[in-house]
C-alpha cells in the first residue's frame, strides 16, 4: 500500500449485523457460503469495509416493488376464488350462554 492510499478499515460480524439489522449468524452464514468475503485471523472474522459496501451496492435495487419482484402474489395463491366465511364448530353451537359455571360453589356451603 502506498502512502497516499487510505488505510483499509475492517468491520466485525457484529457491526455488519447491526448495520443491516440482522442476526449475527446470518452474516456468518453469508461468509461460510462465500457470499460475503471475510478475513479470518484465528477465530476472529473481519470484513473489509470496501467489500461490504461493494456487496451492498451490487444488491441494491431501487424502485422494485415486492409484487413486481417475481414472487407469488395473493392472487396466485388463492386463484381469485372467494372462500366465504367459516362456520362455527359443533362445540360453539352446543354451549349455552349463562348456564352456570365453575365459579359458583355448592349450595349450602358455609364459608370459613
Amino acid at each position: 500500500m502506498s502512502a497516499n492510499e487510505p488505510e483499509e478499515t475492517y468491520l466485525t460480524v457484529a457491526e455488519v449485523a447491526e448495520t443491516l439489522k440482522l442476526n449475527q449468524q446470518t452474516v456468518r452464514n453469508w461468509i461460510d457460503q462465500g457470499t460475503l468475503p471475510a478475513l479470518r485471523v484465528g477465530r476472529r472474522v473481519r470484513i473489509k469495509r470496501s467489500d461490504f459496501e461493494r456487496i451492498l451496492e451490487r444488491s441494491y435495487s431501487p424502485g422494485v416493488q415486492p409484487a413486481e419482484a417475481g414472487g407469488p402474489s395473493a392472487e396466485d395463491f388463492w386463484g381469485g376464488e372467494p372462500v366465504g366465511l367459516a362456520e362455527p364448530g359443533p362445540e360453539r353451537q352446543a354451549a349455552s350462554p349463562g348456564g352456570g359455571g365453575a365459579e359458583t360453589g355448592p349450595a349450602g356451603e358455609a364459608g370459613g
